[in-house]
């Protein structure tokens, strides 16, 4: 019944994409500040999950200034669709802390269960908390996070997501039973179930800028699958570096950049020839993982996921600027503001 009267009330509505600039890049409006951000300090919020504790960089000085306790195993700082808060997600601790990046000060906690992750739609109707234990995706209010409707998925340990340049789709990975998924936005429905290689670990996915291409890291195949969202099928793999991770799209589009956790290094991807173009090694031990570019696309900022540390690299060259001491298991780390007009979720995917 439940069900049946959340049909009623939305299946004419479609989530489709706003235009973007350059219908050859989805990411063309990347470029510049939206004016709701415009007068926020530039911050690096940095989620401890083994702490639970949030520290918070300075990116001008590279230093902590300051440092706050949330619930229990926070995993990702996440910018809201309307770009107006960050919500940090306690996963452990089935809530989530909302965070003013007007002051860098937290705000509220919410009761929310199992928020490891949370995208939103294209429309900004809702929040889709991905709840990796529960294997649903909670399609939520997204200012309240009230439950809507939940969408039980066929597969383990769902994760991380992208959606299709319409946004009619989305594409998540199933870290625990090395699968894809891809879901109808509109219907919240499970569409396609595609199997990758056995243990492959399948982490962050993110589609190409011309949208014809999603790119999905495969942890423990040290790679990046290249999907055809449209039929939904394997098109090739990109050797990346061990323990490929997290993927991040340089400000001008024309490189990813692919955190290989477990050899401490960072491969840049050539979009356009779809081949690694180079690889930067973190100095010393590194665990880079999750995070995302400055605004103006010159740094890259990861969080060293079994070192206590964050790493923020030059993306000219790749050489180390900084590494910064922070609390135990970093991981989803948020750079914020970022340019664009609307959040997708994550620690930072604008449109």
């Amino acid at each position: 019944m439940y069900r049946l009267l959340f049909f009623l009330t939305v299946t004419s509505a479609v989530a489709q994409m706003p235009p973007v600039t350059n219908p050859n890049d989805i990411y063309s409006n990347n470029r510049k500040l939206s004016a709701v951000v415009q007068n926020f300090p530039a911050r690096v919020y940095v989620p401890n999950s083994g702490s639970n504790t949030i520290d918070v960089i300075d990116p001008a000085t590279y230093k902590i200034i300051d440092h706050f306790a949330v619930g229990h195993q926070p995993q990702h700082v996440v910018p809201s669709w309307d770009l107006k808060r960050l919500w940090v997600l306690n996963d452990l601790g089935d809530s989530v802390t909302e965070i003013d990046p007007a002051t860098g000060k937290k705000g509220k906690t919410i009761p929310v269960r199992d928020p490891y992750n949370m995208y939103f739609t294209p429309d900004g109707k809702f929040a889709i908390v991905v709840a990796e234990a529960q294997r649903s995706l909670n399609f939520s209010d997204p200012d309240t996070m009230k439950l809507i409707d939940s969408v039980k998925v066929p597969c383990r340990g769902v994760d991380h997501m992208d959606f299709t340049p319409d946004g009619l789709f989305l594409i998540a990975s199933c870290e625990f039973s090395s699968q894809l998924i891809k879901v109808d936005v509109t219907t919240h429905k499970v569409v396609g179930v595609l199997q990758l290689e056995k243990n492959s670990m399948p982490q962050d996915v993110k589609t190409s800028p011309d949208g014809k291409v999603f790119y999905v890291a495969a942890m423990m195949d040290n790679g990046v699958y290249m999907i055809d969202p449209v039929t939904f099928k394997r098109i090739g793999f990109i050797p990346t570096g061990k323990g490929t991770h997290g993927l991040y799209i340089s400000r001008d589009s024309k490189v990813m950049y692919v955190s290989n956790r477990s050899e401490g290094s960072v491969s840049v991807i050539d979009l356009a020839a779809r081949k690694v173009q180079t690889t930067w090694k973190i100095p010393g031990k590194a665990s880079p993982d999750m995070g995302n570019v400055s605004a103006d696309g010159k740094v890259l900022w990861l969080s060293g996921r079994y070192d206590a540390e964050v790493y923020a690299l030059d993306t000219t060259d790749g050489h180390l600027i900084q590494r910064i001491k922070v609390g135990q298991s970093p991981h989803g780390l948020c750079v914020y503001p970022q340019p664009g007009r609307y959040s997708m979720g994550h620690t930072g995917i604008l449109r």
